[in-house]
């Protein structure tokens, strides 16, 4: 008879004849499969376990659509912009494939929330399930870091504003919050550094991390094995097993259909817009993240002054701990739900504050008259960029010489700061000079290096009724941008 403690046995397995038989061979591919199908489920298949497949697959549709995405994209202030307005424009099916990976973000988020209410309700962290439960979290926070990554790339004005909002959050950190906004940043000021940074971590660092971590999570999950309903004991499984081929496969293969159908439709009938391109110097634009960060954000707006570094870091750290940490605080082997009410009615007053605060923040820019306006301004300016034609931006012809940019590195960070500030707004992109504020060419012969520099930081009452805004910018970016400003002949 057949080993217990050893279900995949000789006995278990399959037969196998024709090429199958040629391949196992020189693979072993017939045990590996026996290995991923034959896995027991106590109790028999469900609906109820399909996120987890469901969100594999959503990460795998991801990949695949942003390797399509990368083709194409260019991480640098002056050409994002313009390769997704390409794709989304030009090039065919791009704007598809766009809305798909956009939704797809948005579709990772419900099913995360589905997965993790499944598992809280059923109790499936339970019987030495902790460090299964602890790269579920790890999996958690990448997944929200793929989303705040990505959403800066297409470098238009709602992803330039909304990603400001969010790294200048990230300075309120004690101790470690200002160098980790420069380092995110790579620099004051967000700009072509700031976009290679996000993009190296969306294309290379988090993908990679997801991938260590999700197959540490399925390993973990066949070493526990599938924890069943939750009247089924955590340590000693006693209830009758069905095998994971083929009822619970063919139930999480439907929904992974169900999921490929509703992103298509979805992208096909409201395709996700691209705004126009980040104006940095718009004091004007009213920045709102992404629905599930909103909660957040209106929070923040609640716990400011004073309490933001309890509200907006203490008591959200406080609170993430205590997730990670349920495993080990409700170590009893009842699963039930109404027999474990902390956990239910902690994790449900959550929620429901968490949507609260998503809906008081659409209530208030709703019934702000001012802020209703502009938003609807700014949603109109989306829709009106998505209706234009494509149209190739003209390239800069920087006055400074190539071979003094490229021989002189400081003249090289102040012409990267000059375009990552608003000089350029008022200025122009080359200092030429506009119709609000005079040419900067020949400047350097008019004042020294010295002088320079304390201009910019002691703004004249001249310069001050002309508009020109405060410069926050520290001692040796300050020399940049002089070395930039006196090479402007």
């Amino acid at each position: 008879m057949p080993d217990p403690e050893h279900p995949l046995s000789q006995e278990n397995q399959r037969p196998i004849s024709g090429w199958m038989k040629w391949l196992d061979r020189r693979t072993d591919i017939h045990s590996l499969l026996n290995e991923a199908l034959d896995e027991p489920i106590p109790g028999g298949a469900r609906w109820a376990y399909v996120f987890g497949s469901g969100l594999l697959y959503l990460f795998l549709s991801q990949v695949i659509t942003g390797v399509f995405l990368t083709l194409y994209y260019v991480p640098s202030s002056d050409h994002a912009h313009t390769t997704v307005s390409y794709i989304s424009k030009v090039v065919s099916s791009g704007l598809f494939l766009r809305s798909i990976h956009a939704y797809g973000a948005t579709a990772i988020i419900i099913l995360l929330f589905l997965h993790i209410s499944q598992t809280l309700l059923y109790g499936s962290y339970k019987g030495r399930r902790e460090l299964l439960w602890l790269s579920g979290c790890f999996l958690l926070a990448l997944m929200l870091g793929m989303a705040f990554t990505g959403y800066l790339l297409p470098w238009d004005q709602k992803a330039y504003f909304a990603t400001a909002v969010g790294t200048n959050i990230i300075s309120e950190v004690p101790l470690i919050g200002e160098p980790l906004q420069q380092l995110l940043r790579g620099g004051p000021q967000m700009g072509t550094l700031t976009l290679s940074r996000f993009f190296v971590l969306h294309v290379f660092v988090l993908p990679g991390m997801l991938i260590a971590f999700i197959a540490m999570h399925v390993f973990l999950f066949r070493k526990a094995g599938a924890a069943g309903p939750f009247k089924e004991d955590p340590v000693y499984p006693k209830l009758p097993t069905q095998k994971f081929y083929p009822r619970q496969l063919v139930m999480d293969m439907v929904a992974s259909l169900l999921i490929v159908l509703a992103l298509a439709l979805v992208a096909y009938f409201v395709p996700v817009h691209l705004g126009p391109e980040a104006n940095t110097s718009d004091t004007s634009y009213i920045p709102r993240p992404e629905w599930y960060y909103l909660p957040i954000f209106q929070w923040l707006k609640v716990v400011s002054g004073r309490w933001s570094l309890f509200g907006g870091i203490l008591l959200p750290g406080l609170l993430a701990l205590l997730f990670a940490a349920i495993p080990f605080l409700d170590r009893g082997r009842e699963r039930r739900p109404w027999k474990r009410p902390v956990v239910v009615a902690g994790f449900a007053i959550f929620v429901a504050c968490y949507a609260g605060l998503g809906a008081i923040s659409y209530r208030d820019d709703r019934t702000d008259q001012n802020v209703a306006a502009q938003l609807t301004r700014q949603k109109q300016a989306e829709i009106d960029y998505m209706r234009q034609p494509f149209q190739i931006q003209s390239q800069p012809s920087n006055p400074v010489p190539v071979a003094l940019v490229t021989a002189d590195p400081l003249i090289a960070k102040g012409t990267a700061i000059f375009a990552e500030q608003p000089c350029g707004g008022c200025h122009g992109d080359r200092g030429e000079g506009t119709t609000e504020a005079p040419a900067l060419i020949g400047i350097g012969q008019k004042y020294s290096s010295n002088q320079l520099a304390f201009l910019l930081h002691h703004r004249t009452p001249q310069m001050i009724k002309g508009g020109m805004p405060p410069v926050d910018l520290n001692q040796a970016d300050t020399d940049a941008l002089v070395a930039y400003l006196r090479s402007l002949k």
